[in-house]
C-alpha cells in the first residue's frame, strides 16, 4: 500500500491530502500502540459507542415526551427512560471510555502493557460489562426506576445495585493495570520525570479509586441489605453524603480525561509545544486534593447536616477553580505563543492561525468554549445562597449538560476521531473529517438551544426530573411549556449529531483507508526542567488527600451516626415484597 507525505505551511494548518496521510516529522510520531492494547482499547470503544446510542435515543424521547409532543407507549415511564439516560450516559459510557483511553495514554508512552497488566484490563472490561449488563436489564424490566443517582428510599432490585457494584470494580480492576505500567515506567527510569499524560492518567485513577469508595460503601452495606428485606429502613442522609463523596469527585474523573487532552493531546494537533509541564502536574495535583472533600456543597438544601460543615466544603469547592484557571491559563497560553510564532498580529490574531479545518483540534476547542459558561454556572450551584434559587430547577439539568455533555463528551468525540482509526489501523479522510465538523457543530449548537432553554426555564422555577404536566392549568407552568419545546428542537439537533458520530465510528473503524494515524503526544516548552519533586511523591499526595476528606467528613459523618434519623422504608417497583 502506497502513502504520500507531505508538509503543510503556514497557509493550510492541516494535514490532509487526497490520501489523508500525515507527515511524520518525529520518530515519535511513528510509533503505534501494541495490537493486543489497542484490542483492549477498542473493546472499550465498542461499549462506549453503543451507550451513546441508547442513551442517546433515551435522551430524544424525554425531551419530547417532557414538551408534551409525545405519550409513551407499552406502559413505558418517563422515569424508566431518565433513569436509562443518566445511567448508561453519565456513568456506563463514560467509564468505558475514559478506561479505554488511559490504557491507550499509557501504553503509548510508558511502554506496552505486560501481560498481567493487559488481563487485568481484560478482566476489568468483562466486570464492567457484566455489571453493565444487570443494572441495564433491571432498569428495562423497570425494576430500578431510580434515576441517575439512585436515590433512597427510592429502591431497586438487588441485581441492579450488584451490577453497579460490580461496574465500580471492574474500574477498579481495570485502574490497578493501567497504574502498573506507570509504577513500571518510574522504576525503570529513576531521577526522570514521567510522561505528563501517564501521571495526568494515574492522578484520575487514584482520585477515581478514593472517591468511588463512597458509593460502593452505601451500595454493599446499605442498598444491597435494604433491597433483600434484611433490614427494613435506610439511613437517606447517610446514603446521600456517602453518593456526593463520589458524586462530585465523578464530574472531575470525567473532567480530567478531556483536560489530559487539552493539555496533552491538542497542542501536538497544531503544530506546538505544550505551554507548561510543570504546571499542567500541578493543576492536577490540586485537583486530586480539591476534587473529593466538596459533595456536600451537592447538599446544600438537605437537612441533617450541619451549616458549618456545608460551609467549610463550599470554601473548599472554590478551591477547584484555582486549578481550573490554570488550565485555562495554559491553554489559551499555548494557542497564542503558536500563533505569535506563525505571524500573528493584534490582540487577538493569533485566533486566526489556529486550524479551523481539523475536527481533532475543533471538537475539543468548542468543549473549552462551553466550559467558561459551564463553570460559571458551577460557582453559582456552589454558593450557599444562590443554589437556594436553583438547586430544585432544571438550571442544574442544563449546567449539567454544558460542562459533562458538552465540554467533556465534545472532547471525547474529537479523541475517539485520532484514537479509533490509530488502533484500527486506518486514517481519518478528509471527508470524514468534514462530516466529523458538521457533527460537532451540529452538537454544539443542538446543546445550545437545549441548555440554554433549561437554564432560562430553571431560573422561572421549572422543576428538575419532572415529566410533562399543566400543573392543573397553573399560569406559571404554562410559562415554562415553550421552553420545554425549544429543548426537545434542541434535542432532536444532538440526536442527528449522534447518528453522525456512529457513521464516522463505523467507517473508523472497519471502512476507511488502510494507513497510519499518529497518536499525538505534545512535547512541552518547559521538558528539560526538572519536576518539582512533591507533584511526584505519591505519599504526599495520599497524605494531604486522605487529611482534607477527613476533615471535611469526619464529624459530619459521625453525627449520622450519633444521631441518626429513623430511617426510610422503600419504595419503587424493585421491592421483593
Amino acid at each position: 500500500m502506497s502513502e504520500v507525505i507531505y508538509k503543510s505551511d503556514a497557509s493550510e494548518h492541516h494535514h490532509y491530502r487526497k490520501h489523508q496521510v500525515f507527515e511524520v516529522n518525529e520518530i515519535e510520531d511513528n510509533k503505534r500502540l501494541d495490537p493486543k492494547d489497542g484490542k483492549l482499547v477498542m473493546a472499550h470503544m465498542y461499549v462506549a459507542i453503543v451507550c451513546l446510542i441508547i442513551g442517546g435515543l433515551a435522551g430524544l424521547v424525554q425531551t419530547l415526551v417532557r414538551s408534551g409532543t409525545l405519550e409513551l407507549p407499552a406502559g413505558i415511564g418517563y422515569y424508566q427512560i431518565l433513569t436509562v439516560h443518566g445511567i448508561i450516559l453519565a456513568l456506563v459510557l463514560t467509564t468505558f471510555f475514559i478506561m479505554g483511553f488511559q490504557i491507550s495514554a499509557i501504553s503509548r508512552t510508558t511502554g506496552t502493557f505486560s501481560p498481567l497488566a493487559r488481563r487485568l484490563g481484560w478482566l476489568g472490561f468483562w466486570v464492567m460489562l457484566i455489571g453493565t449488563a444487570m443494572a441495564a436489564t433491571m432498569v428495562l424490566l423497570n425494576k430500578a426506576t431510580v434515576l441517575y443517582t439512585f436515590y433512597a428510599p427510592l429502591q431497586a432490585h438487588v441485581i441492579f445495585y450488584i451490577g453497579m457494584a460490580l461496574v465500580i470494580v471492574g474500574s477498579w480492576i481495570s485502574a490497578a493495570g493501567q497504574m502498573m505500567g506507570y509504577f513500571r515506567y518510574r522504576k525503570e527510569h529513576k531521577g526522570q520525570k514521567t510522561p505528563l499524560i501517564s501521571y495526568m492518567a494515574t492522578i484520575n485513577n487514584v482520585m477515581w479509586i478514593v472517591c468511588s469508595i463512597g458509593v460502593a460503601l452505601t451500595v454493599l452495606l446499605q442498598m444491597i441489605p435494604w433491597s433483600l428485606g434484611l433490614v427494613e429502613r435506610i439511613d437517606v442522609t447517610l446514603s446521600r453524603t456517602l453518593f456526593w463523596y463520589f458524586g462530585h469527585a465523578l464530574v472531575y474523573f470525567w473532567l480530567l480525561p478531556a483536560y489530559m487532552s487539552w493539555y496533552a493531546v491538542v497542542p501536538k494537533i497544531i503544530g506546538t509545544k505544550a505551554f507548561s509541564d510543570n504546571l499542567a502536574r500541578f493543576a492536577f495535583m490540586l485537583f486530586l486534593f480539591f476534587s473529593i472533600p466538596v459533595g456536600i456543597h451537592h447538599q446544600l438544601v438537605e437537612p441533617g447536616i450541619d451549616a458549618t460543615w456545608k460551609y467549610v466544603q463550599v470554601v473548599l469547592t472554590f478551591m477547584v477553580v484555582i486549578p481550573s484557571l490554570m488550565t485555562a491559563f495554559s491553554l489559551f497560553a499555548t494557542f497564542e505563543t503558536y500563533g505569535r510564532r506563525t505571524g500573528a498580529k493584534g490582540l487577538l490574531g493569533w485566533l486566526k492561525t489556529l486550524p479551523w479545518n481539523d475536527a481533532r483540534f475543533v471538537l475539543p476547542f468548542i468543549g473549552m468554549a462551553a466550559f467558561i459558561p459551564g463553570g460559571a454556572g458551577g460557582l453559582v450551584n456552589a454558593s450557599a445562597q444562590m443554589d437556594q434559587v436553583v438547586h430544585n430547577t432544571i438550571w442544574i439539568t442544563g449546567h449539567f449538560h454544558l460542562t459533562v455533555a458538552t465540554a467533556v463528551i465534545l472532547t471525547f468525540f474529537g479523541t475517539m476521531y485520532w484514537l479509533i482509526p490509530h488502533c484500527t489501523g486506518r486514517v481519518l479522510t478528509k471527508q470524514l473529517n468534514k462530516l466529523a465538523l458538521i457533527q460537532g457543530y451540529m452538537w454544539a449548537l443542538g446543546m445550545s438551544i437545549m441548555s440554554g432553554a433549561m437554564h432560562f426555564i430553571g431560573l422561572f422555577g421549572a422543576p428538575r426530573r419532572s415529566t410533562y404536566s399543566e400543573y392543573g392549568g397553573s399560569k406559571v407552568a404554562a410559562e415554562w411549556i415553550p421552553y420545554q419545546i425549544i429543548q426537545a428542537i434542541g434535542g432532536t439537533i444532538l440526536f442527528v449529531s449522534i447518528i453522525l458520530v456512529v457513521i464516522i465510528f463505523i467507517r473508523l473503524a472497519f471502512f476507511a483507508p488502510k494507513g497510519h494515524e499518529p497518536y499525538p503526544i505534545a512535547t512541552e516548552m518547559d521538558e528539560n526542567l526538572p519536576t518539582t519533586k512533591l507533584v511526584e511523591n505519591w505519599k504526599f499526595l495520599l497524605v494531604v488527600t486522605i487529611a482534607l476528606i477527613l476533615i471535611a467528613y469526619t464529624i459530619p459523618v459521625s453525627q449520622m451516626f450519633i444521631d441518626p434519623p429513623p430511617g426510610a422504608k422503600g419504595f419503587g417497583e424493585g421491592k421483593l415484597w
